[in-house]
């Protein structure tokens, strides 16, 4: 059964119930206390066995007319504009009120019976600015009621009154005249009870919520702990070799082939000690500041053609075929400032250092759905699959087995995929060894909405 407003009349429960008084402080109070209230208000009515009618507009979700469905009393079911079918008892019905009611902010649940009445009113807080949800975006979500709640019979029966007015025609409806102190004692005792559960799952999810603080900062120190040793363990190598190489030199009967290999190893040690610290650099760089750079909006055609041109005389020099394809055409996608040149250069970087002499290399752009891929296919070494889940490891190298180059510092697969992880890109790996290994790095593309 649907009941339609007949008045032009705008009424809010909430001034009714103040009598139009200004309000003092009202009650904040979250929607799971506002179930709590009203759960504790249908199990007294359940247990005592009151017959009652009940006036409600309650916030929107199954959970709220389920509580309802326990009841065997009439509910008169009020909703703010169109009316929405909802999974209720025959004895349910809907009351609907105009879209522009102020009742669109207002939520009550108002029992009559002539052994216990009462009424909880509450209102939603205003709806803030887009940047200033953005600002409190935590308080947002966490956002309270203002509520008030009474017995009293004279307030109540105001409130059913001026609503019974926008109607025609319905039932009288006799309040309690004064409230049975042992049923309010009862109702409050549940009430406390269920405050009480309340509270104790909040502070377990407080406790859990510390816990996984806890485990998460446990597990950053063991990590930095790893990442540190590590990090001692890679720069003592090179120095390990330079003070061997040192060593080697002092010798007199030392003849000149020997001294100018040994002086090559120092010149080797001395450029993978620099390429390690550099590559340490860059990476804490770009991890304490990641997260506050902005993305831009960049072309593939504007970037990879210049790095490419980088690394041809360096292809040329070990008879490696280097080529690219990458149309004009395609469309501008997100990344770091300055992150896509340093993604191609690490790619390509390997891509020919894992070549052998007279291999191919090639760099291509494609649109592939939402993304634009830019893949570096080679024919070098390879990598097996037992390593392919290793090579983004921080230092992890894979063996070579073509060429003795061990320079690299092991973190430009590291890099690439912090900077992919920033502009929502991916990377991804195939390869088998000694057939050559292919890179697809998947970047969003700019859209007419991103950009709004």
């Amino acid at each position: 059964m649907n009941v339609n407003a007949s008045l032009a009349q705008d009424i809010s429960v909430l001034q009714l119930a103040l009598g139009g008084q200004t309000p003092i402080e009202a009650l904040p109070l979250s929607p799971a206390t506002l179930l709590s209230l009203v759960r504790s208000q249908i199990d007294l009515l359940i247990e005592q066995q009151i017959t009652a009618t009940l006036w409600v507009k309650l916030p929107p979700g199954n959970i709220w007319h389920l509580e309802l469905n326990r009841l065997d009393g009439v509910v008169y079911n009020c909703q703010v504009g169109e009316l929405t079918p909802k999974n209720s008892a025959s004895n349910h019905l809907d009351v609907q009120f105009a879209p522009d009611s102020q009742l669109r902010r207002e939520y009550f649940f108002m029992v009559l019976s002539p052994q216990f009445c009462s009424l909880i009113v509450t209102r939603r807080s205003l709806r803030v600015s887009s940047s200033e949800t953005l600002k409190k975006s935590k308080s947002h979500r966490k956002r309270t009621l203002l509520s008030i709640t009474t017995f009293d019979s004279r307030v109540i029966q105001q409130v059913l009154d001026t609503i019974q007015k926008c109607f025609t025609p319905f039932p009288d409806f006799i309040c309690a005249s004064a409230p049975d102190p042992a049923l309010i004692n009862q109702l409050l005792t549940k009430q406390l009870c269920r405050q009480q559960e309340i509270n104790r799952q909040i502070n377990q999810r407080r406790i859990n919520r510390v816990e996984k603080q806890k485990q998460k900062l446990y597990s950053n120190l063991e990590l930095k702990d790893d990442y540190l040793s590590n990090v001692c363990q890679e720069l003592r190598i090179p120095l390990t070799h330079m003070k061997t190489a040192l060593s080697l030199l002092n010798s007199p009967n030392l003849k000149p082939p020997q001294r100018q290999r040994y002086f090559q190893m120092l010149n080797t040690q001395c450029d993978r000690q620099n390429s390690l610290i550099a590559g340490l650099l860059d990476l804490v760089e770009l991890e304490r500041n990641l997260e506050g750079t902005t993305l831009e909006s960049v072309r593939l055609s504007d970037i990879v053609p210049g790095v490419v041109s980088t690394y041809q005389p360096l292809a040329q020099e070990k008879g490696i075929m280097l080529a690219y394809t990458v149309p004009t055409e395609l469309p501008p996608v997100w990344c770091v400032s300055g992150g896509l040149r340093q993604i191609a250069i690490n790619l390509l970087h390997n891509s020919i250092k894992f070549t052998a002499n007279g291999g191919e290399v090639w760099v291509r752009g494609r649109i592939h759905e939402n993304y634009v891929q830019l893949e570096f296919r080679d024919t070098g070494i390879g990598i097996a699959d037992s390593e392919i889940t290793k090579i983004f490891d921080r230092f992890y190298r894979v063996r070579p087995l073509v060429t003795e180059d061990v320079s690299g510092a092991g973190l430009g697969l590291t890099i690439v995929q912090h900077l992919l992880w920033r502009c929502g890109g991916s990377i991804s790996v195939k390869s088998k060894p000694s057939e050559g290994s292919t890179f697809i790095v998947q970047l969003a593309t700019v859209t007419e909405e991103s950009l709004s």
